[in-house]
């Protein structure tokens, strides 16, 4: 944990796996299989990878893809669009 990409991507896989706990524990169906959260957890270890190796654009991307990703598909905390 020496950069500020390791943080970051820490942080985001760290709220994914609290989701995902979250969620499996609730009394009603999952609407989510464990499947919908790898995309987002690869997305942070190749961002993480390419921060750390001078990448920082790249790495940024990927992280605000992750977030939308995140928010459009995972849906936390009830998360409503307009669009969908």
């Amino acid at each position: 944990m020496e950069t500020v990409y390791d943080w970051i991507t820490v942080a985001i896989f760290g709220a994914l796996v609290v989701l995902f706990l979250h969620r499996s524990v609730q009394p009603a169906e999952p609407q989510d299989t464990i499947l919908h959260y790898l995309p987002p957890a690869i997305g942070c270890a190749v961002a993480n990878y390419l921060g750390n190796h001078g990448q920082g654009l790249i790495s940024f991307l990927i992280v605000l893809a992750v977030v939308v990703y995140v928010a459009l598909v995972l849906k936390p905390f009830g998360l409503k669009f307009p669009f969908r």
